[in-house]
């Protein structure tokens, strides 16, 4: 299946996905939440080991009802260094229009990628718009690693689903795709978007059967509490060894159920990411949902503006408390 941008920014998914969420047995938010508080902060320093570098982006997907420029235009004003490209923008004819499409050739991407460091972001991260187990997901994502090659991009995302027998499809794939990343530099990595891949653990199991180094896990904790209402702190602990970037959103379930921009919701950021505070690699965190809670997307591109420095400043705070060496 591929990409279906709607039904992205759906906010009414949970019946059936908590169905599933009770046949796999996985633990609901509101039951795990005591063993989490209950866990160590076991992410502080330790001797021989160095901080994290968070590369903190801004998806252009926030701004996708705007032009591709103004999202650029936006994401530097708010402070940002990084930004990771989105789906698709509403350009001046009023289609939306991919940022890059799918087989366009990787000199485009390069192109791209010049234009964001000209306004000062470097790219960090692209969407691959196509699921693993798509029958054209391999020269797909082998076009999307070479046009993220071309610009500089060191991570592509995709996500997918797995029931019926896909998940073998998934570690065939991937095991295709990785000498091929590995080739050009890049990291393909798989994030959670409900049903049986809907948890980290989930996407772990999969990595860690395909075994290579350019195939890995995004973390995505708004999503694992969205769609299967499970509380992501202990389920990144399952995963967090495979680990190499973060789809950042927050979510809430009350008084709305909603995904929401970091800060504005119910996960706990510290209790995330002091998981992954000193690794000693450079993990981006790409803000994919900068919204705040109860009001809906901003009509004005510069109150996306104020949004989008606000998930800056607040994850900046985060990050230098987690890093402050006692």
């Amino acid at each position: 299946m591929i990409w279906d941008e709607d039904a992205a920014f759906s906010m009414v998914r949970r019946d059936f996905l908590q169905g599933a969420a009770a046949a796999l047995g996985l633990v609901p938010v509101c039951l795990a939440t005591s063993a989490a508080v209950a866990q160590p902060l076991s992410g502080k320093a330790g001797a021989g080991q160095q901080p994290t570098d968070f590369q903190i982006a801004c998806m252009t997907l926030p701004y996708s009802q705007f032009p591709w420029e103004r999202a650029l235009q936006g994401i530097r004003r708010a402070g940002y260094r990084y930004v990771a490209w989105g789906t698709t923008h509403q350009e001046s004819q009023g289609q939306p229009s991919p940022v890059i499409a799918a087989d366009a050739a990787p000199q485009r991407a390069k192109e791209l990628g010049a234009q964001c460091r000209d306004l000062g972001l470097e790219p960090l991260l692209m969407f691959s718009m196509i699921y693993p187990e798509h029958a054209d997901a391999v020269p797909v994502l082998t076009n999307r690693i070479r046009q993220a090659a071309a610009a500089g991009i060191p991570q592509v995302l995709t996500f997918g689903h797995t029931e019926g027998g896909k998940a073998a499809v998934w570690t065939a794939r991937f095991k295709a795709l990785g000498p091929i990343a590995r080739d050009h530099g890049v990291t393909l990595v798989v994030k959670q978007h409900g049903g049986e891949t809907g948890t980290g653990e989930a996407c772990a199991k999969i990595v860690r059967e395909v075994g290579d180094p350019a195939i890995a896990v995004n973390y995505d904790a708004g999503n694992v509490m969205d769609y299967l209402d499970v509380n992501p702190i202990p389920d990144l602990e399952k995963c967090v060894d495979v680990v190499r970037s973060f789809c950042i959103k927050d979510h809430r379930n009350w008084p709305r159920d909603e995904d929401c921009g970091p800060g504005f919701g119910e996960i706990d950021h510290y209790r995330l990411l002091h998981q992954v505070a000193w690794t000693g690699r450079k993990i981006p965190l790409c803000c994919e949902n900068i919204a705040a809670p109860l009001l809906g997307r901003p009509s004005d591109p510069a109150r996306l503006d104020q949004l989008a420095r606000h998930a800056r400043e607040y994850l900046e705070t985060v990050i230098a408390g987690l890093q402050a060496r006692s």
